[in-house]
C-alpha cells in the first residue's frame, strides 16, 4: 500500500500549497508534524510559482492508496 504525508499550508496570496512526503515514518504524531511544519514556515525556503510565500499551517493528512493491477 502506498502512503503519503501531505503537509498543507496557506500562502500569502490566499491559496493552498501542498507538500507531499512519500513513505513517511509510521511513528509520526501531531506534535512532530506540527514542529516540522513550523520549521518549514520559519525557514521560509518555499515560494509558489506566483511568488507567494507560505504563511500558516492549514492541515496535515496521511493518505493511503491501494492499487490493484489486473493482467488482461
Amino acid at each position: 500500500m502506498e502512503t503519503n504525508l501531505e503537509l498543507v499550508f496557506l500562502a500569502t496570496d490566499g491559496k493552498t500549497v501542498r507538500i507531499t512526503v512519500n513513505d513517511p515514518k509510521d511513528d509520526l504524531n501531531e506534535e512532530i508534524i506540527r514542529n516540522v511544519m513550523n520549521q518549514i514556515l520559519t525557514a521560509n525556503v518555499f515560494e509558489t510559482s506566483s511568488g507567494a510565500s507560505l504563511v500558516s499551517i492549514k492541515e496535515a493528512r496521511k493518505v493511503s492508496k491501494n492499487t490493484e493491477v489486473f493482467s488482461l
